[in-house]
């Protein structure tokens, strides 16, 4: 019942049309951000993947989504630059002045997309397809007046090619006809109360490109036969909440042509407008970040605590001297604590480094800090997976990754990926993190891993240590002779006592301690690679449970080659 008042809840929201939009795209601006020439080839890495390429790199294979290694191989000489966000934002901000010039609120999705509301500039420049034009050549002359490759990018490419524009009743819809105008050469526009049969048309796909849905959603709608926008949009609201919840009922609105939810005109709360007046200005940048992390951790727990998110964050500093600096910064799925503080960091490093002369740049320190959400909506809450997924820490520890191995080499650097196998020690290798795809979410696997059954893997749960090189130990019966395991997996006898050795065959072992053995089970045989003379292996596994102290340890031994080896520890 409870999903059948949502979808008629939000059914009825529809009948509100959406606010008709402009959306900007500048495609692979971290590469013109980063000042590379458009007629070389670069590309730019993050977590060793690529993320934006110059056309000279396309034109040589190299593709949005390639790991390093393979983008070396189709381009030998290609440039690999490291993302930097903050970079981008910073480069962009020339941009935006551009439009906000010709608009009065500029909503910047993130460095390199935007959206204005139409209304306003298409009266003025008369007409939807006018203002898109006119957008273009300003933003090719603001790229071409502020980047070193600017003037190559302008005049290499055709008016229009560099730059995308759409118009569409929609966020979503018009994001999607900007990216459609790159590949057109020319902005598209969309007729009012067209966007659901703009829609109708487009795969599925579309909506993970944009970062409206989760892959294995996108993917599970083509597995279920939805490939294309129009078949989702034909389906019952009340059959996608009911199946997919949230986010099936996300991904139906965006299907027909819709926004999530209609853009909010209404001001908010005065309570939810926080600032902080400094009574020292701040001069450094990591003081104003400070005040602005206080502020929005205060302002993402009072949305929390009503179940709502802000979705558009308006920023304002100010100077001692009263120069001003206001941007409004827009994600559909929310804006957290940290993603508001990161935005703050690029507004202000932007306009700290505005060029000389600019009749904008900051003269003194900050002295005012303000957030404004300007548009929330409620918080549906993320479905978390049962085995977890890729958290903060791992994305974190992914760009600490990228970033040791710029700073080493490419083999200096190596993490533990799944390769699969019987023993403990053969189920992962250390590979250089050039070679792994770090970015998957349930494990990393080499690229030339192969993932299959293992029959006869050691049962869980697996032992948490397992040693780099196995530690040399005996079993001993009742008679204190070292227990044997012939061909057929027989032992010689009980082991009642495993003694620790050191040295090795060629100085001789030396007998170390002994400790009681409470319980054991095995031998389980493995006879692996049989076909391969170098590479045959054959063992018996023991599990073992000692005791030493009062204390018991439970382990994992091996018999190979006559000898005892101990491979693993249960802790």
């Amino acid at each position: 019942m409870a999903d059948r008042a949502m979808a008629e809840t939000v059914v009825g929201a529809d009948a509100i049309s959406p606010e008709r939009f402009i959306t900007v795209w500048c495609p692979d601006w971290p590469v013109v951000a980063s000042g590379c020439r458009l007629d070389a080839p670069a590309a730019v890495l993050r977590a060793h993947r690529v993320v934006a390429r110059t056309p000279a790199a396309a034109d040589e294979g190299v593709v949005v989504g390639q790991r390093r290694r393979q983008a070396q191989q189709r381009c030998p000489q290609i440039e690999l630059i490291d993302d930097d966000p903050a970079r981008d934002a910073r480069e962009f901000e020339s941009v935006l002045r551009s439009v906000a010039d010709l608009a009065p609120r500029v909503d910047v999705v993130e460095p390199g997309w935007l959206t204005v509301a139409a209304r306003g500039p298409s009266r003025y420049f008369g007409g939807d397809l006018a203002t898109a034009q006119h957008l273009v050549e300003v933003v090719l002359r603001a790229i071409a007046d502020s980047s070193p490759v600017g003037a190559g990018a302008g005049a290499g490419i055709d008016v229009g090619a560099g730059v995308g524009v759409g118009v569409a009743d929609g966020r979503f819809a018009a994001s999607v006809a900007a990216r459609l105008a790159v590949r057109r050469g020319t902005p598209v526009v969309v007729d009012p109360g067209g966007s659901s049969e703009f829609c109708a048309a487009l795969p599925v796909g579309w909506l993970q490109t944009l970062g409206e849905i989760d892959p294995e959603l996108a993917d599970l709608f083509v597995r279920l036969g939805l490939r294309r926008l129009g078949d989702l949009s034909a389906l019952s609201p009340s059959d996608m909440v009911g199946r997919f919840g949230h986010a099936g009922m996300h991904a139906h609105r965006l299907a027909s042509g819709l926004d999530h939810r209609p853009a909010s005109t209404s001001d908010p709360a005065p309570e939810r407008r926080l600032h902080r007046i400094l009574d020292d200005p701040a001069a450094q940048s990591d003081a104003v970040v400070f005040v602005a992390k206080q502020l929005a951790d205060e302002l993402a727990s009072s949305l929390a605590s009503d179940g709502r998110v802000c979705t558009r964050l308006v920023v304002l500093l100010e100077t001692e001297h009263g120069e001003r600096s206001e941007r409004s910064w827009y994600r559909s799925t929310g804006l957290s604590a940290s993603a508001m503080v990161e935005r703050v960091r690029w507004q202000l490093d932007a306009w700290i480094n505005l060029p000389l002369g600019s009749d904008q740049q900051i003269t003194g320190g900050v002295s005012r800090i303000r957030l404004v959400p300007d548009e929330v909506r409620a918080d549906d809450g993320v479905q978390l997976g049962l085995w977890g997924g890729q958290s903060d820490a791992d994305r974190r520890a992914i760009r600490a990754i990228a970033r040791l191995t710029t700073l080493t080499s490419e083999s200096a650097v190596t993490v533990p990926v799944w390769h699969g196998g019987r023993l403990p020690a053969d189920r992962y290798r250390w590979e250089p993190a050039t070679m792994v795809d770090l970015d998957r979410r349930d494990r990393a696997v080499a690229a030339a891993g192969v993932e299959g059954p293992w029959p006869g893997c050691l049962p869980t749960p697996s032992p948490a240590t397992v040693f780099d090189e196995a530690l040399p130990v005996e079993l001993l019966d009742a008679e204190e002779q070292v227990v044997r395991v012939n061909g057929r997996g027989a032992v010689s006898g009980a082991p009642v006592a495993m003694r620790r050795l050191f040295g090795s065959e060629s100085t001789g072992w030396r007998r170390g301690p002994t400790h009681r053995i409470e319980a054991w089970a095995g031998p389980w045989p493995v006879d692996q690679q049989w076909w391969e003379p170098t590479r045959h292996r054959r063992v018996a596994r023991f599990q073992v449970v000692t005791a030493a102290s009062g204390e018991q340890r439970a382990v994992l031994v091996v018999a190979e080659h006559r000898r005892w080896w101990l491979v693993a520890r249960y802790d």
